[in-house]
């Protein structure tokens, strides 16, 4: 089977295929859905860089480091 013979491009073939190229590079994404409030009590894994002598002062009262640095950060905050 043969195949028809293609038809020369015409301005208005041109037109067509660079508006629709323009149309999805400036359409708007949609917004992302809204960030969902943190639950109470979860906590959660973060990398936080604390100078030696700070994280020293905290450790030298023993176990219970972590939490001891999270209600300082809670009362800076003014929670």
């Amino acid at each position: 089977m043969s195949q028809p013979p293609r038809r020369p491009r015409t301005l208005n073939d041109a037109r067509t295929e660079a508006e629709a190229a323009f149309k999805k590079a400036t359409t708007k994404l949609a917004a992302p859905p809204p960030r969902q409030t943190a639950i109470p009590g979860v906590k959660e894994q973060v990398t936080l860089r604390i100078d030696q002598d700070v994280l020293e002062y905290f450790r030298a009262d023993g176990p219970g480091w972590q939490d001891r640095i999270n209600a300082a950060l809670r009362a800076a905050a003014g929670k």
